[in-house]
């Protein structure tokens, strides 16, 4: 990618002002800012807003909050949504329960390139630490959170195994289509290209795979961070699983008969 290469950054969010905020305040420290942050609002309370309205006070970053109203879990459509109103390229995509390394930005633009998507990883806080944080509503420094985390090898920041790790970490067999929707990065054309998000799965669970199946259909390339552009994701209870079964067989449809794009997508939001 070329340094004149605009980018944005997505977060999805939903009801959690607290971890938005943690989100939102590593944002500040990144080595590389975007030039647009656009909010995907799955129908949050006012608390988001307010949360939201405070931080565009800190920033000239230009700031976008997508919101529709809540009608269960609607990340896809939500998703969608925020991607069509996108004004730059090349977008970056993470949830607003993550806290991103100061190189998370960085990172993802060193291997970024045409005809091709990026994943990566996860760094999975533990629940007494995530819950202590939250409540100081204080942005922790680097080597807490990695000595706070449950899966410390995904924390390790080393760029130059980065780069040898990039076409051969998950890539292919079985993780051909494995990714993390908190971890992310693709171009906005190619996403356009396979209709976006797939409207029809409703609920938690398989709506990135299914996504990237059909980018990886279309003939891009699939890219992994490991090593680099890390994530902390803050603890949680899991949402409901009442809708993975559906969700899955989706996506199973979408590999066996190589699609391409969804018919239940973004174009219905294009201008």
């Amino acid at each position: 990618m070329t340094n004149k290469t605009k980018i944005s950054l997505l977060i999805s969010t939903y009801n959690w002002p607290e971890a938005l905020h943690l989100c939102l305040e590593s944002i500040l420290l990144q080595t590389i800012l975007p030039d647009e942050i656009v909010i995907a609002d799955d129908g949050s309370r006012e608390e988001t807003r307010e949360e939201i309205e405070k931080f565009r006070l800190r920033t000239n970053i230009s700031i976008q909050h997508i919101w529709h109203e809540d009608n269960g879990f609607q990340l896809s459509q939500i998703r969608n949504k925020a991607i069509s109103q996108v004004s730059n390229p090349y977008i970056i995509q993470i949830d607003g329960d993550v806290i991103l390394h100061s190189c998370f930005i960085q990172d993802h633009l060193i291997i970024s390139e045409q005809n091709a998507f990026i994943t990566g990883s996860r760094v999975n806080l533990d629940e007494n630490f995530s819950k202590k944080m939250l409540l100081r509503g204080v942005l922790p420094d680097l080597h807490t959170l990695r000595y706070k985390s449950k899966n410390i090898l995904n924390s390790l920041h080393i760029p130059f195994l980065a780069k040898i790790f990039a076409d051969k970490y998950k890539v292919n067999g079985r993780y051909r289509d494995f990714t993390r929707g908190c971890n992310m990065a693709y171009w906005k054309d190619d996403i356009i290209k396979v209709n976006g998000y797939n409207e029809s799965m409703h609920g938690w669970g398989s709506e990135d795979k299914e996504l990237v199946a059909r980018l990886r259909n279309l003939g891009l390339k699939k890219r992994f961070l490991k090593f680099s552009g890390i994530v902390y994701h803050i603890w949680h209870p899991f949402a409901s699983r009442e809708k993975e079964i559906v969700n899955d067989s989706i996506y199973k449809s979408t590999v066996s008969q190589n699609k391409t794009f969804t018919e239940n997508g973004i174009n219905k939001y294009l201008k």
